[in-house]
């Protein structure tokens, strides 16, 4: 005959087997889903560039126009062993980036400011909401246009097209994270006597950091097609330019190349982003497609 102590300790070994047993079956068939996308990926990309390269060599689509991943790896090639018609092509990627870096921190950091301050303040957001969303429906190339003559060809003017682009993506979603906290938290906080300043930094930031880190996944590639756009509109170095001067000379492994290129900085900014988002929200409990692997 057992002991309730016996029997308790029992159990509690078999609760902790059991939870044992269903985190090793979680963790293997995220394992096993990580996997099979991974696989799926590889699989797509070696059919839509295999498919590519046999409808060329087949003549059922004409390289001139539509290039051929054979002739954009030897561009690539032809570019990191003997550089551009513009400088090494690190000199290009390297300007590129510095516009878009740039552009990127300013944006967000204009759009975090403004958006953490119009989601709380509301008369000023009926004043300047209008404002906004009138500067929103400009087309980009528009305002680049404004800013070439106001700032020249030089670098600012690219800066401050790619911080105009990162700007409203970050703008809007920073603003509506701040509309959707919670009023109990922030009324919570406003009753054991805390201020304004201290009300936004502890409660509205974390609440609408979800919201912000999300728009960053976004508003990185619109920092490069600001900075490239620019580049487009008036420059002396950048794969803007580079892209340009491909299509110029109808070069379209050219213009490919370059896309390559611009592909392989956003993953890698976006994995770097993924990076700052898992430690920013580390409090956060993980959710269900998190857990499921994604």
């Amino acid at each position: 005959m057992q002991t309730p102590d016996q029997v308790r300790s029992v159990l509690q070994s078999e609760i902790a087997a059991d939870e044992a047993t269903v985190k090793a079956r979680a963790l293997r068939q995220a394992r096993n889903r990580k996997i099979k996308v991974n696989v799926g990926r590889a699989l797509l990309g070696i059919f839509v560039v295999g498919g590519w390269q046999l409808f060329t060599q087949w003549k059922i689509i004409d390289p001139f126009f539509f290039g051929q991943p054979s002739g954009i790896v030897k561009q690539l090639g032809d570019w990191f062993q003997h550089g551009t018609s513009f400088g090494s092509i690190w000199t290009q990627i390297g300007v590129t980036m510095e516009e878009a870096l740039l552009g990127f921190v300013y944006g967000v950091l204009g759009g975090v400011v403004l958006g953490v301050l119009l989601g709380q303040v509301r008369f000023l957001a009926d004043v300047i909401g209008p404002y906004i969303k009138i500067v929103n429906a400009v087309p980009r190339i528009v305002l680049g246009s404004i800013f070439f003559v106001w700032l020249g060809l030089g670098t600012p003017a690219k800066v401050l097209l790619a911080s105009v682009l990162v700007f409203f993506v970050v703008f809007f979603n920073a603003f509506q994270g701040v509309r959707e906290v919670d009023q109990v938290f922030v009324n919570n906080a406003r009753v054991l006597g805390a201020s304004r300043l201290q009300i936004t930094r502890h409660v509205v930031l974390p609440s609408a950091f979800t919201w912000i880190t999300a728009s960053l996944h976004v508003a990185f590639g619109f920092a490069v097609i600001g900075a490239i756009v620019g580049e487009f509109l008036g420059a002396q170095q950048g794969l803007g330019l580079v892209i340009s001067d491909a299509q110029n000379h109808f070069n379209p492994n050219g213009v490919f190349a370059a896309m390559v290129i611009i592909g392989i900085i956003a993953l890698t900014a976006e994995s770097g982003i993924s990076l700052l988002e898992k430690k920013l929200l580390a409090w956060r409990p993980p959710s269900s497609t998190e857990v499921a692997g994604l």
